[in-house]
């Protein structure tokens, strides 16, 4: 197993805590960080017993995931509804980071 996924474990359990406080104002919005960041996680998972090319396409939507919950994160705090830790999106973007390499 990659060492990413252990980091996308924890950023889920980060992002749960988070969607706690968003679904206060807005449920649609913690559900879809709670799908996506749940996604990274079970994506890069399928990615690692995936023959090469079905390896790619689940690590491509593992990064598209990310992405996508760390733009939920981003929206949750311009709305003013919470505050993601900078720690949070340092480890998205490492994720991100990783996967981008992994996709080349």
């Amino acid at each position: 197993m990659l060492k990413i996924y252990e980091d996308s474990v924890v950023m889920v359990r980060e992002v749960y805590e988070v969607a706690c406080v968003v679904e206060r104002s807005d449920a649609d919005l913690a559900r879809q960080m709670r799908r996506s960041s749940s996604s990274v996680a079970l994506n890069l998972s399928e990615g690692c017993y995936s023959r090469k090319g079905n390896r790619l396409a689940r690590w491509q939507d593992a990064m598209g995931s990310a992405n996508e919950t760390r733009s939920a994160l981003q929206v949750a705090s311009a709305v003013g509804v919470a505050t993601p830790s900078a720690e949070l999106l340092d480890l998205l973007d490492k994720i991100v980071a990783t996967l981008w390499k992994l996709t080349q």
